[in-house]
């Protein structure tokens, strides 16, 4: 039995030793199923040489295309093997031709022939190139991003003309614009008569873009509903990304050699900057403050951090206070302790 035993590990050991070498030796075949043309040879399936050209090797895919074509094999009246065997024949002859035609494919298909061995290296430039997308990845971009500039500009053209038309029924703003608009003679012409006179509604209508292109001339729409710009959509952002990157390089060292190595006082947009990043403000959502707010910031001197921390308190103690003598607020507090939003209730009021 002990010899049984040594003889059959033995065998195990020898089996163990010689796997890795049964498996290079499989590998190291230069023709390879699933890849290309699997166990055939792209060239003798077309029966041209390694040397043969595009016309060549296009000549012969044509001839032998028409002679394994499905169609007419089954026109001939053939048997279902015969016909299963010319669809065979068919794609083997059309995948060696989409293998050979291009320049690239063509060349890791020569190399592979040629370095057999390198096994994992054909699966990995096969698939790659078979994965890899149809469409070149940069155009890709390109027109993903021209998709969403064009989606911003008529989206902030959308919001602008909200904006706009919602001025146009304030009073305040409607008045003077029917005051200017008289001014200028816009809205006082004469009466049509004869074939040329308007309805009704056409001249409510046409008075009414009149006052709407008044307000868009005199009034300053700042924020989200601004009158878009076409170079502030993602398309010029990107196209003068340099070059703002290079005006932030040249303002920032301006700013170092003048106010911390020269310490010169500052002017009143770089107060109104510094404000603006102590309130972690966007540009935007800065330039939507009224006047009198900056002003109001200027005269506090908010730029000095003293300044406006203390600014801030007041502010958050002045919040409360308005928040305690709120009867809403005293009534949500008082639900919130007795209630609770756990809790399904019905409230009359």
């Amino acid at each position: 039995g002990a010899k049984r035993l040594e003889s059959g590990g033995g065998q195990i050991w020898l089996l163990l030793l010689l796997l890795p070498l049964l498996l290079l030796s499989g590998r190291a075949g230069a023709l390879v199923e699933g890849l290309y043309c699997g166990s055939h040879n792209c060239y003798d399936v077309l029966g041209v040489s390694r040397k043969a050209g595009k016309a060549e090797i296009a000549r012969a895919y044509r001839q032998l295309a028409r002679r394994h074509h499905p169609d007419l094999v089954r026109r001939e009246g053939a048997d279902s093997e015969s016909l299963e065997s010319a669809q065979e024949a068919f794609l083997l002859v059309a995948t060696a031709y989409e293998t050979l035609k291009d320049e690239e494919t063509r060349k890791d298909y020569d190399y592979m022939l040629d370095h057999p061995e390198e096994y994992y290296s054909h699966y990995y430039h096969y698939y790659s190139r078979r994965l890899a997308p149809k469409v070149d990845v940069r155009i890709v971009i390109l027109v993903t991003v021209c998709a969403i500039s064009v989606f911003q500009f008529f989206s902030w053209w959308s919001s602008y003309n909200e904006a706009i038309n919602y001025l146009a029924t304030v009073p305040k703003y409607r008045i003077q614009a029917t005051e200017i608009a008289k001014q200028q003679g816009l809205l006082n012409k004469a009466k049509e008569k004869g074939k040329n006179r308007r309805s009704k509604e056409e001249i409510r209508e046409e008075e009414e873009n009149i006052i709407k292109n008044i307000i868009k001339s005199k009034i300053d729409i700042k924020g989200g509903y601004q009158k878009p710009k076409v170079c502030d959509i993602l398309l010029f952002q990107i196209i003068l990304a340099p070059y703002h990157l290079c005006a932030y390089i040249v303002w920032y060292c301006r700013w170092i050699y003048h106010f911390n190595i020269k310490g010169q006082e500052y002017g009143e947009e770089e107060r109104l900057y510094l404000i603006r990043k102590f309130m972690k403000m966007s540009e935007s959502q800065f330039d939507s403050l009224e006047d009198h707010q900056k002003e109001t910031f200027l005269e506090l001197k908010l730029w000095i951090r003293e300044n406006y921390e203390a600014y801030k308190q007041e502010q958050e103690e002045e919040l409360k206070k308005k928040k305690a003598n709120d009867s809403r607020w005293k009534r949500y507090r008082r639900w919130m302790k007795n209630e609770g939003p756990g809790r399904l209730t019905f409230v009359d009021d």
